[in-house]
C-alpha cells in the first residue's frame, strides 16, 4: 500500500477473511488481523480527504483494542469498517467535485455511523497518552513491561523513539533457487529441520543447523556460538526452541559455496511467524522492522509493543517549528516516527530516517551551541595585550625561524581572543610538525607581559618533561622562570612551587594532571595552554579553569579530527588549523611489507645506523594483559640486541617501567647512546628527537590509522630523509586497503577521515570517555550533509533566542534527550 491510496482489495479481503474464520484475530505471515489494521489506519493515506484523517486514525486506536473485544464488539467494529471502507471508496469522486462544507457533510453523516452507536468506550478511548507506563496499556501488561525494562523502556514515549536497527525489505528478497555465490541477501523460508550440538572437532563450539525451504528449494545454514556456556545441553535446547519446524524465518548473509552446495555465511536469522500461522493478506507493508534485543525479549514483542502505542504518535506535537522544517525539508516528527518502525518502502523509511537524524544532530549542537553562548556570558579580568616587548623580544631575537603562513594566521585568531572580556575556548589543530607549540609559547607570552600567570598542561610525563625542556631553554634567554610538576615530584620541590605560584613569582608552570590534582593555586593564571586535547575528559578542563578566575583556554591536539567529528565533540569551541608544514620537511618515505620481507627493513635499518642516525621498533599494546607487552617488549629487545644487530645499542621502553627509567631509556636514546629504541605505544605524542629517521612498526594492522600516522611523526623531524616500515602479516584484504592509505598519503586531515570510515568515531578518538554521543541512527560517515545542516539550523535559532523560551517544546525535547542519551555527560 502506498500512503497515497489505500490497498482496497486488500483490506476488504483482510476483513472477509477475519469474518469466515469467526473472529479469532488471526496470525498473518508477519502481523496479527488485529495489528494489520492498527498500522494501517495508524497512516492516513494523502489521497484521502483530509476531513477523514480523525476517523481514520480513531480507528487505528479501536483495532489496537480488538483482541481485548468481546466476540459481538468484534463483528460489530470488522462490519462498520467493511461498511465505512466502502463508502470511502465509492466517494472519492463524488468529494473531488463537491466543496468543503459539502465534504463536512457527508463526513458527519459517517461520524455517526453504526460503530459509534455499538461500541462507544472504544471509539473514545482515545490513543495512549505520549508518557503513559507501558505497564498500563492492556495490550502490553505488567508481564511484558517487565520484560521491555530490560530494555529501558518505561513509557509509550520511550518506545515510540526506540527506532529498528533495521529492516527487512521483503520486495528485494530472493527465492533459494536464484541464490548465486557472492551476493548479500535476505531469503524468507519455513524451517523444515533444526539441530543444535557441540562440534565434534572443538568441544567449546555449539553449532545451530537450520534446512529451510521455500517453494523453490532448500538450503541448509549454520551459525556458530563459541564460549563453554552454549555447549551445555539445556542451551542447546533452548536455542533450538527457537526456531520450530514450520516456523518462517528471515535469514540475510553472504551467499557462499561449500562442500554441501550454497550456504549463508554466518546469517542474520529474524523469526517472522510461528507454526500454524494462516493469512498471506497480512504481509503488510513489504518492510519489517527488527529491533535490538536482549535476553528474554522476543522480536515479535518489541514489534507487537510498538504497534500497540503507535497510534500515540499523532498526540505528539512537533518541537521543530514549521517554518524550519520547510527550510531543511523534514518530514513531520509524527510521520517520521510512524514510518520510521512501519515504512511502506525503503523511500519512505529513508525520508523519515533523515528527519531523525537531523533531531539527533539538531539537538546535540543546539547544547552545544548553548554551552558556548553560556561561557560568552562569563567575563575574564585577564585581559592580554597582543603587542609588548617579551613577544618582540622572543620573535626578533630568540625564534630561529619565520612563522608560516598558517602558524600567523592562527596566531591572530589567539591573540585577537586574548583581548576580549569573555574567556577563550579555541581548540588549535595542526598535523605532526606543524609547529603548535611556537604558537602557544606566544600565547603564554602575552599572558605573562600583562601581568598573569600561565599554566601547560600535557597527557603524559613524557610530553611534559619534554614541554618544559624545550620552555627553559627558550625562557632562560628570556630570564623568565618556568618549573615542572608532575607525579614524581619530589614533595620538598612541590611545596617550593606551590609558594612560588601563590605569591606569583613563577610566571608559568609546566606538568601533567598534578596540575589540577593538586592544592595547586595560582596568584592570577590568565591561561591555560592543554597539549592533547581527547586524552583530558571534560572535567578535567572544568577543574583547571577553576583555579583561575575563568582563564583563557587553549587546546592543541596533533591528531587531526575529522570536520564531523569535530563537530559534535568540539562543537563549543572555536577551531583553528595549522595546515602547512614548515619548510624544509621532507615526506617519509612510507612502505608496507610483510613478516617475509622482514630481513630488507633490517638492512635499511643497518645502513642507516652507520649513516649516524637512529631507529625506533614499535610494538603493538595488547590490549588484553600489560603482563603480555611486557614479554613481547622484553622478548623483541633481546632478540635485536643478541641476534640482529649486536654491533648497537638497543634501549627498551615499556609502560611497565618506573618514570624514571622511562627518563633514563629517552635520555640515552635523545643523546645517541643507544641507536634503536624498541617500545611499546609511548612514543606516540611529543618524543622529539630530531636525528631518528627510520620508525619500524610490528603488527601494524592492530593500530588505527590516525595513531599510526601520529608514531610516523616521531621521525622526519631532521633534514635527512625519513622512512616509515609498516610490518603487518595480516591477510585480511581490509586491513591492506587501511595501510595503503598512509603510503599514499601524508595528510593528517585525509587520514582521520579514512580512519574514521574504517572503524567508526568511537574508535577514533580512543575510549567512550571523549564524549562522542552514541547516536541510535545517525552515523558520523554517512550523514555528514544532515549534520551540517542541523549545525546550520541550531545556530540560527540560539542567534534567534538562545534561552529557547520562544520555543517552549523544543526547550523540553533538549532537556529529555540530553538526560536520556548522554547521561548528561555533555552538559558538564
Amino acid at each position: 500500500m502506498t500512503n497515497d491510496q489505500p490497498d482496497w482489495t486488500r483490506l476488504h479481503k483482510a476483513l472477509a477473511i477475519e469474518a469466515q474464520k469467526g473472529f479469532t484475530d488471526l496470525m498473518g505471515r508477519q502481523y496479527r488481523f488485529s495489528e494489520f489494521f492498527t498500522l494501517t489506519f495508524g497512516k492516513f493515506p494523502t489521497a484521502l480527504p483530509s476531513v477523514e484523517r480523525r476517523r481514520w486514525q480513531e480507528l487505528a486506536v479501536q483495532f489496537a483494542n480488538y483482541p481485548h473485544l468481546e466476540l459481538e464488539e468484534r463483528q460489530h467494529l470488522v462490519a462498520a469498517t467493511r461498511r465505512y471502507l466502502y463508502q470511502l471508496q465509492q466517494e472519492p469522486q463524488e468529494q473531488e467535485s463537491r466543496g468543503v462544507g459539502e465534504q463536512g457533510r457527508i463526513y458527519q453523516s459517517k461520524v455517526q455511523n453504526p460503530t459509534s452507536k455499538i461500541i462507544p468506550e472504544v471509539s473514545r478511548r482515545l490513543a495512549p497518552n505520549i508518557d503513559q507506563k507501558l505497564s498500563d496499556l492492556p495490550e502490553i501488561g505488567i508481564r511484558k513491561a517487565d520484560k521491555l525494562a530490560a530494555l529501558n523502556l518505561y513509557t509509550v514515549r520511550d518506545l515510540l523513539f526506540y527506532y529498528p536497527r533495521d529492516h527487512i525489505d521483503y520486495a528485494r528478497q530472493v527465492n533459494i533457487r536464484e541464490l548465486q555465490a557472492g551476493e548479500t541477501v535476505t531469503i524468507v523460508a519455513s524451517v523444515k529441520r533444526c539441530n543444535c550440538f557441540t562440534s565434534p572437532k572443538n568441544q567449546k563450539l555449539s553449532i545451530l543447523e537450520l534446512i529451510l525451504k521455500d517453494n523453490t528449494g532448500q538450503i541448509k545454514i549454520s551459525r556458530f556460538s563459541a564460549g563453554a556456556r552454549f555447549t551445555s545441553r539445556a542451551w542447546q535446547e533452548s536455542f533450538k526452541r527457537r526456531y520450530p519446524v514450520g516456523s518462517v524465518l528471515a535469514a540475510c548473509g553472504l551467499v557462499k559455496a561449500s562442500k554441501y552446495g550454497l550456504t549463508l555465511d554466518n546469517p542474520e536469522i529474524e523469526v517472522l511467524a510461528h507454526p500454524g500461522d494462516t493469512i498471506d493478506s497480512l504481509t503488510i507493508g513489504r518492510v519489517v522492522p527488527i529491533y535490538t534485543l536482549t535476553e528474554g525479549v522476543m522480536a515479535n514483542m518489541v514489534r507487537q509493543a510498538v504497534t500497540a502505542v503507535l497510534p500515540a504518535a499523532i498526540h505528539l506535537k512537533d518541537p521543530l517549528p514549521k517554518g524550519l522544517r520547510e527550510k531543511y525539508n523534514l518530514l513531520e516528527l509524527k510521520d517520521a516516527i510512524a514510518n520510521i518502525h512501519f515504512p511502506d518502502d525503503s523511500a519512505t523509511l529513508q525520508v523519515a530516517r533523515r528527519r531523525l537524524v537531523f533531531d539527533e544532530f539538531f539537538y546535540l549542537q543546539l547544547g552545544l551551541l548553548q554551552r558556548q553562548q553560556q561561557a560568552r556570558q562569563i567575563q575574564t579580568s585577564a585581559i592580554l595585550a597582543p603587542k609588548g616587548q617579551l613577544i618582540e623580544k622572543f620573535s626578533n631575537e630568540i625564534l630561529p625561524f619565520q612563522l608560516t603562513g598558517a602558524q600567523q594566521r592562527v596566531l591572530n585568531d589567539i591573540l585577537n581572543d586574548l583581548q576580549k572580556s569573555t574567556p577563550m575556548n579555541r581548540l588549535v589543530q595542526g598535523d605532526v610538525g606543524s609547529g603548535k607549540t611556537v604558537v602557544a609559547i606566544i600565547a603564554i607570552l602575552a599572558a605573562i607581559q600583562s601581568g598573569y600567570q600561565a599554566a601547560l598542561m600535557a597527557p603524559t610525563e613524557v610530553l611534559a618533561e619534554q614541554h618544559y625542556r624545550k620552555l627553559v631553554s627558550w625562557f632562560n634567554l628570556l630570564h623568565l622562570p618556568v618549573e615542572l610538576l608532575t607525579g614524581s615530584t619530589k614533595t620538598a620541590k612541590r611545596r617550593e612551587i606551590h609558594s612560588q605560584l601563590s605569591t606569583g613569582e613563577l610566571p608559568l608552570l609546566v606538568g601533567t594532571h598534578a596540575l589540577i590534582q593538586d592544592p595547586v593555586n595560582f596568584q592570577q593564571l590568565g591561561l591555560v595552554v592543554i597539549d592533547e586535547q581527547h586524552r583530558f575528559g571534560v572535567k578535567q578542563r572544568a577543574l583547571l579553569q577553576q583555579k583561575g578566575e575563568q582563564p583563557h583556554v587553549l587546546t592543541m591536539t596533533a591528531t587531526p579530527i575529522p570536520r564531523t567529528l569535530a563537530l559534535t565533540i568540539h562543537g563549543d569551541m572555536n577551531v583553528s588549523q595549522i595546515d602547512e608544514l614548515p619548510p624544509g620537511r621532507q615526506k617519509i618515505q612510507t612502505t608496507m611489507l610483510s613478516g617475509q620481507q622482514r630481513s630488507q627493513a633490517y638492512d635499511l635499518i643497518r645502513r642507516e645506523i652507520a649513516q649516524g642516525r637512529q631507529v625506533y621498533v614499535v610494538l603493538p599494546l595488547v590490549e588484553e594483559s600489560e603482563k603480555l607487552d611486557l614479554r613481547s617488549a622484553v622478548e623483541e629487545h633481546q632478540k635485536l640486541q643478541e641476534s640482529i644487530f649486536p654491533d648497537f645499542q638497543v634501549g627498551l621502553l615499556h609502560g611497565r617501567m618506573s618514570s624514571a627509567d622511562k627518563d633514563e631509556a629517552i635520555t640515552k636514546f635523545r643523546d645517541n647512546q643507544t641507536q634503536i629504541l624498541v617500545s611499546t605505544t609511548v612514543v606516540e605524542v611529543g618524543v622529539d628527537v630530531p636525528n631518528a629517521t627510520v620508525m619500524l612498526i610490528e603488527n601494524a594492522e592492530r593500530f588505527g590509522l590516525s595513531q599510526l600516522h601520529q608514531l610516523r611523526g616521531r621521525v622526519g623531524r631532521g633534514a635527512a630523509q625519513s622512512y616509515c616500515l609498516l610490518i603487518s602479516s595480516s591477510k585480511s584484504p581490509d586491513a591492506q586497503e587501511r595501510l595503503k592509505v598512509l603510503e599514499q598519503s601524508q595528510d593528517g586531515f585525509f587520514i582521520a577521515e579514512m580512519d574514521m570510515r574504517f572503524r567508526g568515531p568511537g574508535e577514533v578518538l580512543g575510549t567512550r570517555q571523549s564524549g562522542v554521543a552514541d547516536f541510535t541512527l545517525a552515523s558520523l560517515v554517512e550523514d555528514e550533509e544532515v549534520l551540517l545542516l542541523a549545525r546550520q539550523a541550531a545556530e540560527k535559532v540560539i542567534e534567534m533566542d538562545a534561552t529557547l523560551e520562544r520555543w517552549p517544546l523544543m526547550k523540553a525535547e533538549l532537556k529529555y534527550r540530553y538526560e536520556r542519551l548522554m547521561g548528561g555527560a555533555i552538559l558538564t
